[in-house]
């Protein structure tokens, strides 16, 4: 049977080289509540452990998109599971939910033990950065579906909050701030359009363009130096930032009304789903630091500056909105981070979203 299936081009051998591979990489994330070995047919988390009087659940699933075709032309695979982490982690966060465990699925057309570990890596790095567990996943080789090369990535996660703390947008009040924390790049949204300008422009990932000096540590540590003369592709790459743990700790502290995460559909997409019907929302463009990788997308795609706003996060990756009173000590604590936040607008009681 086992020959049969590898005539049919799925290597058993290579599915067992990456359980060992990963093993490793998992027991990393390790965090209290989990249950269970890598390998059970089902990740286990004991909920009693963590002393939550009424819990909510909160989930959610996603992939990183078109950003895995960088990752191909690059050859580079060690950030895109910290993308995919990033992805699921930030959008439970929004609702005041601290992540518990993460689940990942890896699909590729031929297994490749050394890129799958590479991937896992970059995923018990991104549950290490949010503090849940990697409790299981699935690795699937799947001959004719992918091209030589190529795989997919989605993750799945679930995270906790106190009923009574549940971050929902109904306390979001004409006259709150806010507070925009800074992100490290174009994350994982996108970036179908960010392909087609480098397509249609002739860029070449692999050259350095000094347009792109001074964007965030291609790490995706924002208080690492400054990138200054890497190639386009591994800029476009920067991982996403996580902010699970500083978003969570200003949560604690002080009086958060509404917390959203800035992905796809940019500003005029996302921060509405925090708002009341009838509010809307002013931003000051300028009291922020637009990274420069969105300047060189804009002026090498001709893309009219109003419209960046609707498609990308412009240099900010998640936004509280909360009492102007509240803003020193939540910029305070998101500093100690390493996250630079601002105040970079206002909800109005006017429905739309202004840029100013």
């Amino acid at each position: 049977m086992a020959v049969d299936y590898e005539k049919a081009g799925v290597s058993l051998e290579a599915g067992y080289d990456v359980v060992r591979r990963i093993k490793k990489h998992v027991a990393s994330t390790a965090r209290p509540g989990v249950m269970g070995n890598i390998g059970a047919f089902g990740g286990m988390f004991d909920l009693s452990s963590l002393g939550v009087k009424e819990p909510v659940l909160v989930s959610g699933t996603d992939g990183v998109g078109t950003k895995l075709k960088i990752a191909f032309a690059m050859d580079k695979h060690d950030t895109i599971g910290i993308d995919a982490v990033a992805m699921c982690v930030n959008d439970v966060l929004a609702q005041g939910a601290e992540p518990l465990f993460f689940l990942d699925y890896v699909a590729q057309g031929k297994t490749r033990p050394e890129v799958v570990e590479a991937i896992v890596a970059g995923v018990a790095e991104g549950c290490r950065q949010a503090g849940c567990a990697l409790v299981g996943g699935e690795t699937a080789e799947m001959p004719g579906m992918y091209a030589d090369g190529e795989y997919d990535i989605a993750g799945y996660t679930t995270g906790v909050v106190e009923k009574a703390r549940l971050i929902d947008g109904t306390r979001v009040k004409a006259g709150d701030v806010l507070l925009g924390i800074a992100s490290t790049g174009v994350h994982s949204n996108g970036f179908s359009l960010v392909r087609k300008i480098f397509s249609d422009a002739g860029l070449d990932l692999h050259k350095a363009y000094p347009e792109l000096d001074g964007s965030v540590s291609t790490d995706g540590d924002p208080s690492a130096p400054r990138t200054a003369g890497a190639p386009l592709g591994l800029v476009a790459l920067t991982p996403t930032r996580i902010y699970v743990k500083q978003v969570l700790d200003v949560i604690r502290h002080c009086d958060v009304h509404g917390v959203a995460h800035i992905t796809g559909g940019g500003f005029d997409e996302n921060i509405p789903r925090i708002l009341q019907e009838g509010q809307g929302i002013e931003i000051q463009e300028g009291t922020w630091e637009i990274l420069p990788i969105f300047r060189f997308l804009e002026a090498q795609g001709r893309i009219p500056h109003r419209e960046m706003f609707n498609i990308f996060n412009m240099g900010i990756g998640m936004v509280l909105a909360m009492d102007a009173a509240q803003v020193p000590e939540a910029q305070e604590r998101l500093a100690a981070f390493g996250d630079r936040a601002t105040v970079i607008g206002r909800v109005t009681d006017r429905p739309g979203v202004v840029i100013l």
